[in-house]
């Protein structure tokens, strides 16, 4: 199963299995990881908001003009950031590293 890290606030890294198929935000839910998705990945928020490690950042799909649109609500926007529920897991992306950002 592939896995996925998550950076978390402090800097502590954990590193977990990340179904195929599931998006960063269901993967951060499933153990228990502080990302909140206020709108259960509808894109109708920024609450999801992750920071792509820059070495991951072009491996990914490009985000959608509705997800640049949610972005620019985020706080502490950064260029590799994204929305968690619109990172879906695959076999490319086995190792990726995300990082929560500061929410103030």
């Amino acid at each position: 199963m592939p896995q996925m890290t998550f950076v978390e606030q402090d800097g502590t890294e954990r590193t977990v299995d990340a179904p195929l198929g599931l998006s960063v935000l269901e993967i951060a839910h499933k153990h228990g990881i502080d990302l909140e998705g206020a709108c259960e990945g509808s894109l109708a928020c920024a609450t999801c908001h992750v920071v792509v490690d820059p070495s991951w950042a072009p491996k990914l799909e490009a985000a959608t003009d509705d997800e640049e649109d949610m972005l620019d609500l985020a706080f502490g926007l950064e260029k590799t950031s994204r929305l968690g529920c619109q990172i879906v897991m695959t076999e490319a992306l086995d190792g990726l590293v995300v990082r929560l950002p500061h929410t103030a």
